[in-house]
Order: structure tokens, then sequence, then C-alpha cells
């Protein structure tokens, strides 16, 4: 083989080796460091101004220069996200599909997806089924992943579907984490526990049944008004899964709870 064939021959596999270890070659074969469902509830309690506030709520979080500093502090620098609403037992729909968070562009791209798509339901609340519509789709994900996150936020108790805690269970079972954000009613609604009944009112319900697995958790937001602001501080810590320890410093640092 003449020399410059064989110099030309060894530039090329030096470009090859190099693109194998770049993120674009991470990013064909589909390995992230977080396989996150965001669930929201749309069911009946739900209405149009609690629904603008929430689906504008995860539209500015999933852009937050915090959330996408978490992003970004994984091995591989990116998250996969599907985002759905949910209301009765059989009422879950795909608001933004499977999509890859890598940087700013990325995110705008899904924030103004959300934003675009209308509101799907009316319903019940079935918090069973939107845990098992999130399972299903984290197994067909095209993407990989060592951790899966359901992050479920609602306003009330599961009245429609199975047991909630049997759909918990099956989930935790299979590894997967299922965080919550509960949403407090100014006037509570009659299938909603207050705050007193039972006691630790919706908080409680959601610790006792719906969250479960590893470094599982929940936050309360006192009404639709603060869901925006503590939407951040709860991507922030489930994307990172920062030790509990270091909780408290990161939310001093970037005054993610005030």
């Amino acid at each position: 083989m003449p020399k410059w064939m064989a110099t030309g021959v060894l530039a090329v596999l030096a470009m090859a080796g190099a693109l194998s270890t770049s993120p674009h070659a991470r990013a064909d074969e589909g390995r992230v460091d977080l396989l996150l469902v965001l669930a929201a509830d749309v069911s009946r309690s739900v209405n149009e101004q609690k629904f603008k506030l929430q689906r504008e709520g995860y539209a500015a979080a999933i852009v937050d220069p915090r959330v996408l500093r978490a992003i970004t502090s994984g091995d591989n620098v990116r998250i996969a996200v599907i985002f759905v609403e949910w209301a009765s037992e059989f009422e879950q729909k795909v608001i933004v599909d499977w999509a890859i968070i890598a940087n700013e562009r990325d995110a705008q791209d899904v924030s103004g997806r959300m934003l675009a798509a209308a509101r799907p339901f009316w319903g019940r609340t079935s918090i069973s089924s939107a845990i098992g519509y999130g399972m299903t789709l984290l197994a067909h994900s095209p993407f990989r992943a060592e951790r899966h996150v359901i992050d479920v936020s609602g306003d009330g108790t599961n009245n429609s579907g199975q047991d909630v805690t049997a759909a918990r269970d099956a989930a935790v079972e299979k590894g997967v984490t299922i965080n919550g954000l509960v949403i407090l009613s100014a006037v509570p609604l009659i299938t909603n526990p207050t705050h007193t009944h039972p006691p630790g009112g919706l908080t409680a319900y959601y610790e006792n049944n719906v969250i479960g697995g590893p470094g599982a958790f929940v936050v309360e937001a006192e009404g639709f008004e603060a869901f925006g602001r503590l939407i951040i501080s709860k991507l922030v810590k489930e994307i990172a899964e920062l030790p509990a320890t270091r909780h408290a410093d990161l939310a001093a640092a970037d005054h993610l709870w005030e």
C-alpha cells in the first residue's frame, strides 16, 4: 500500500475513534442518565386557571438554568423526558413524547410543545392508572438509563381505577421511583383529604400510598400559584439524585425553596 494511502487510512481510523467517544456517538447509543415521566393531574378538580398554572409551571421549569445544570451534571450529560396528562382510569395522554434534553435548545423545544397542546381531559382522579401508564411508557422508551422515575403531581386522592398502593408497589418492584408533588386546595374538595382529615392531609396520603422506590419523596405546594416554584426544586432534586446531606446545601446556594 502506498505511503500516502496508508496515512489516509490511519487518519480515517483516528477520526472514527474520536467519534466513538463523542457526545454524538453516545446519542446514537440511546444512553441517558435518567428516564423521567412527568405525569400531571388534569382531572375535573383542576379548573382552567389551575390547569394554566400547572402547564406553564412545567414549561418554565424545564428551561430553568438550575434544572438544566442538574440535567448536564450526570455522566451522559443528558436525560430523556416524556410529559403526560391524566385524569380517570382510561384517560391518559402523551403531550410531549420521549425527548432528549441535553442543552437549552432541547429544553426550549420541549417547553414549547408543552404550551402548544390542548387540554385533553376533565375526568375523575386515577393516580393508579397514571402510574400504570407511566410504567408502560418506561418499558417502551427508545432510550436507556439505570434510573427510572415517575413524577406525579396532583390535587386529590385516587378515586378511579385500581388500588393506588398496588400500582405503586408493582412499579417499585421493578426498580422505578415514584415522587409526588401535592397541590393543596384553598377550599377542600369533597373527594380530597384536608390538612386534618385524615391526619397529615393530602401530603400524608401521597407519602403512605403514592410515592415509593429509592430516594422517593413528596413536596407540598400551597395551591397552584406555588406550583411553578416548587416544580423547579423538585426536578433538580430528582434529576441530580443528590444525597440527603447535600439537598440543603443546593437549596441554599440556588435559593430553590424561597
